[in-house]
């Protein structure tokens, strides 16, 4: 059931989403050659905390961290270590949430670190870009997958492809809420948007195959071909203003 938000309601998920933003700008000034993905796991969990907000991640399911850090060939949910530090040419996706008034807030970013090559730099740029193509669909009136297909079309039409296995979401009181919203299928599917409706997309794109695997440790997801994967997200919200990114 998809759960149509009030504008008291999109206003705490804006406080959140507020608090969210400051977060991925502490990480843009802190994350650098050298720190472990622990380090920078600790910094966004102080803030968070100084804020009295939540982290959302943290213990969800059992996951040990307040942030999902991903690096090159992996695509998602990566647990921050200690003895994992960040090297010169990578591309670090950091996924983060926050629970602010009750409300949920979910974004990520692909970091480049140094120079990185040609390839990296466009499946980042590429994976940001393919978001905004989606958005561009987020009116009232449509459907889903108007948002999936132009995400999908873009990916694929720059020589990358779009994760299957994992897709965005609804969010609010709960991070994960209907619908579901998948990065591909057919545009003139699925539920018609309508203002209230508050969306996580998240292209997740890998520079090769789409297939995936999941580690031993549960939770962190590779690409099967060890080729790097990019991953950006905003919360959204249709208001009746048209979409609204929360979290940018």
């Amino acid at each position: 059931m998809i759960y149509i938000k009030n504008r008291e309601e999109i206003e705490c998920m804006r406080a959140s989403a507020n608090i969210l933003k400051d977060v991925f700008n502490l990480i843009q000034d802190e994350i650098k050659i050298g720190m472990s993905s622990k380090q920078l796991d600790k910094i966004a969990y102080n803030y968070i905390k100084k804020q009295n907000a939540i982290p959302s991640f943290l213990n969800y399911n059992g996951f040990p961290a307040s942030l999902c850090i991903s690096i090159d060939s992996e695509v998602i949910h990566g647990i921050p270590k200690d003895n994992v530090l960040f090297e010169e040419g990578q591309l670090v996706s950091v996924d983060a949430g926050v629970i602010f008034k009750g409300f949920h807030s979910d974004a990520a970013r692909t970091f480049e670190l140094g120079k990185v090559s040609e390839e990296k730099h466009k499946l980042a740029e590429v994976t940001k870009q393919s978001f905004f193509e989606g958005i561009k669909y987020f009116k009232e009136g449509n459907r889903l997958y108007d948002i999936s297909g132009a995400i999908q079309q873009y990916v694929e039409n720059n020589g990358f492809s779009v994760v299957k296995d994992f897709v965005g979401h609804g969010i609010g009181k709960n991070m994960h809420e209907d619908p579901s919203v998948p990065n591909y299928g057919r545009q003139g599917r699925g539920v018609t948007l309508e203002k209230g409706m508050a969306l996580a997309i998240e292209p997740m794109v890998n520079m090769g195959t789409d297939k995936i695997r999941i580690l031993s440790d549960e939770w962190t997801v590779v690409t099967q071909d060890g080729k790097p994967s990019a991953h950006y997200e905003n919360t959204v919200v249709l208001t009746d203003n048209g979409a609204e990114i929360l979290t940018l």
